[in-house]
């Protein structure tokens, strides 16, 4: 029976990439000169922490940061979630970003719901971090796919896994 995994998952060369290039931005930049102004990423935990002298200046490390992810990965940026701004010792501020790495289990139930909804001839299951989809036909399949893709816009999607 042919079936493929609905998942999610960060690429880290490419956000590592991304990460980098905004860094060499950010030195490179004139109005950056004598600040305090960075990006650090945890692979570990991960989190990109931005510092900066002031939310205006975090504002323009996001404005640097963000279409860097864009390029190297399609709506990488809807994986962030941005946490409340903090004050660092005096007038210096901090930013944390984490990353959301795989299927929450809301947005799997809600996966699930929508392909019984849906009409289409495909069954699906919740697997950990993923949802396996199968049906008779690999149409069917893709119809699924399609659906997913239309449907389901604030979070990205990758398909694959396809077993024949």
């Amino acid at each position: 029976m042919p079936s493929f995994d609905v998942s999610s998952e960060v690429n880290m060369a490419n956000l590592t990439n991304s990460i980098d290039v905004a860094s060499r931005t950010i030195i490179n930049r004139y109005d950056f000169k004598g600040t305090t102004a960075k990006v650090e990423f945890s692979e570990k935990e991960l989190t990109i922490t931005l510092y900066g002298d002031s939310d205006f200046q975090l504002g323009q490390i996001k404005d640097i940061l963000l279409p860097a992810m864009e390029k190297k990965e399609a709506d990488s940026s809807k994986r962030i979630d941005p946490q409340d701004i903090q004050t660092v010792s005096g007038n210096k501020v901090k930013q944390l970003l984490k990353l959301k790495s795989g299927i929450d289990t809301e947005l799997a139930k809600k996966i699930v719901k929508m392909l019984k909804d849906s009409g289409l001839k495909v069954q699906s299951a919740i697997q950990g971090e993923s949802v396996r989809v199968s049906g008779a036909k690999r149409d069917n399949l893709q119809d699924a796919i399609a659906f997913i893709k239309k449907s389901i816009t604030d979070f990205p999607l990758e398909f694959g896994n396809f077993r024949d």
